[in-house]
């Protein structure tokens, strides 16, 4: 039977009919790998995400994590899982040999943990945290940190943490009060209070490796005094065994609507419930130079805004999945065209309105799919490109896809999910299906890594403006090139890049439209309407790709793509054309919105 979770054939033809990612293994680094063990290793997350994540999924939501006011306690199965999951050495899968990780290409990984995703997220986001934590100390750490913390993180052993929000902060960094306060041995002892602190407290690891950040008294004021320190829960001893129990414990669980399974705790650190080396304070260690913590920390970040994005698109796309099983096994109704009440029931699939919204969803998940893979494609061309020119490029270009790659899966696969419900009917919004389960912990992710203003505010204000707007420049050059190959194979392909072309060019006029008054109060009033119009157009350019790709087969998948993409470009590419009206416009209704009148 068919997965519920996702189509290993779209997988497959986004890996290799369009990225072609065996072209990676001609590189140094992937020289080790091939086709088989690419599939080899999606075929083990897909079987072990099905036999142990998925049977635990809704008794993650349904028991979430409680704290007794000592220990936050979480169901065994979340264990097991991931102790299989450490043991089949995913948790290094795309990082180097010399750390114990199995090298392979990041997009191949991502294809990977996409299984994980869709089968619970909720267990999923304990390996997805620590995998961020340990790429950044990789990227940033000294080598002592990297052997005393992030080798146990690939083997499972230990898990990571970012603690960035506090109560009275959120998401405006600048606002941070935690203090680390530097000692005579070189490390430093952390206090304050951090929120939002998803895999905060356990005992799913031996140990859980907090990154925070934290001011040193005496630096700058804003983001550029803010540093980065490694705060773990119990301190390690030279030989790597667990030492004395730092000072960072729970004041509480978080209780969200969705991601019930993951813990999200209030983190108190230096508040004096222990006393590490006889001393007040968590203790700390540097990472990378003082005042420079943000900086480091955006290499998490970034990372997780992909892989957001990524899950959002695993629970839309399992929950289009489960849609569909239900549609075709659902009987209910008769063709409008059918006289006969005696006549038997036809499944709902064969209703126009309930074929329409499962396009909608195929169109929403296998878009975003297609987009954070490419993605995933870039992080690999910028590490291997031979010239400096190719990792320049690829890092530009996805600087510019980021903040689309993060806010568009999570608004439009929420969407998918949202339709799913709908096609289940009466039955959609009840616990014994899985539907509104997906819903819950989707709409999570429109505010995990950034809230679409955030990303709309960073797309706008700072991605297609920096550096001359070479940002923007190299995405439409690259949307123009994708366009001349369709034109140039002429047929439907060519009538696609037309409307393409027509789209790309709103996005140039009225990005410089926005710009033009020199006034950023009004240029950057409707950033989430821009936002929300350039992904609409990535993601017809995306489509675009896919249908190039298809070539000439005709089988029952490619036809369906093909049906996707038409979807797109009739029904949702349309949608920009009034949010761009809207943009050149400079409308200030919601600028020039006084608090009192609400």
């Amino acid at each position: 039977m068919d997965s519920l979770l996702l189509s290993r054939r779209d997988l497959d033809f986004l890996l290799h009919d369009w990225l072609d990612v065996t072209t990676l293994t001609s590189h140094p680094r992937y020289a080790d790998h091939d086709r088989d063990t690419f599939d080899a290793v999606l075929d083990l997350s897909e079987a072990i995400a099905t036999r142990h994540f998925a049977p635990h999924n809704k008794k993650n939501d349904a028991e979430e994590p409680r704290f007794d006011g000592e220990r936050v306690h979480v169901i065994p199965e979340v264990e097991q899982a991931l102790r299989v999951f450490a043991e089949a050495g995913l948790a290094g899968a795309a990082m180097d040999y010399e750390v114990g990780g199995q090298q392979l290409p990041t997009v191949v990984a991502n294809a990977c943990m996409s299984w994980f995703q869709a089968a619970n997220v909720g267990t999923a986001a304990y390996p997805f945290l620590t995998i961020g934590n340990a790429n950044l100390l990789l990227a940033h750490g000294s080598k002592e940190q990297v052997d005393t913390y992030v080798r146990p993180m690939v083997e499972g052993r230990f898990f990571g943490t970012m603690c960035l929000s506090e109560p009275q902060a959120g998401s405006s960094l600048a606002d941070i009060t935690t203090r680390a306060m530097p000692q005579d041995d070189g490390t430093y002892r952390i206090t304050g209070t951090k929120m939002w602190i998803s895999g905060g407290d356990h005992e799913l690891s031996e140990n859980i490796v907090h990154l925070v950040l934290a001011r040193i008294p005496g630096g700058p004021a804003g983001v550029k005094g803010i540093s980065l320190f490694i705060v773990p829960k119990l301190l390690v001893e030279p030989d790597g065994s667990a030492g004395e129990r730092n000072d960072v414990v729970p004041a509480g669980l978080n209780h969200k609507m969705g991601y019930r399974g993951t813990t999200n705790t209030l983190l108190n650190f230096g508040e004096g419930r222990y006393t590490p080396g006889g001393a007040p304070g968590a203790v700390g260690f540097l990472v990378g130079e003082a005042h420079h913590g943000l900086a480091y920390m955006f290499h998490m970040m970034n990372e997780a805004r992909i892989g957001v994005g990524l899950g959002a698109t695993a629970l839309g796309y399992t929950g289009y999945l489960h849609a569909l099983d239900y549609a075709r096994t659902r009987p209910q109704g008769r063709p409008l065209t059918g006289k006969d009440a005696n006549a038997p029931q036809v499944s709902i699939i064969e209703h126009a309105d309930v074929r329409r919204m499962l396009l909608a969803q195929k169109s929403y998940v296998e878009g975003a799919l297609a987009l954070s893979l490419y993605c995933s494609r870039l992080l690999d061309e910028e590490r291997t490109a031979e010239q400096d020119h190719g990792r320049a490029r690829a890092r530009l270009l996805l600087d510019v896809l980021t903040p689309i790659a993060k806010s568009w899966p999570s608004q439009w696969c929420l969407a998918a999910n949202d339709l799913a419900i709908q096609v289940h009917g009466g039955y959609g919004y009840t616990r014994e299906y899985n539907v509104e389960q997906f819903y819950r912990d989707n709409r999570l992710n429109a505010i995990h890594e950034g809230t679409h203003g955030i990303q709309g505010l960073d797309l706008l204000g700072r991605k297609v403006v920096t550096k001359g707007g070479a940002g923007l420049s190299l995405l439409l050059q690259t949307i123009s090139a994708t366009a001349a190959r369709a034109t140039a194979g002429g047929g439907e392909a060519a009538e696609l890049a037309t409307r393409l072309e027509q789209a790309t060019a709103r996005v140039e006029h009225t990005t410089a439209r926005l710009w033009s008054t020199g006034d950023p109060a009004t240029a950057l009033a409707n950033a989430s309407v821009y936002l929300e119009a350039v992904g609409h157009v990535v993601l017809a350019w995306i489509w675009l790709e896919q249908f190039l790709a298809l070539k000439d087969d005709t089988d029952d998948f490619h036809e369906g793509k093909r049906q996707a993409a038409r979807y797109f470009f009739r029904v949702e590419l349309p949608r920009t054309g009034p949010q761009f009206d809207l943009l050149d416009s400079l409308d200030r209704t919601a600028a020039d919105s006084r608090p009192e009148w609400f």
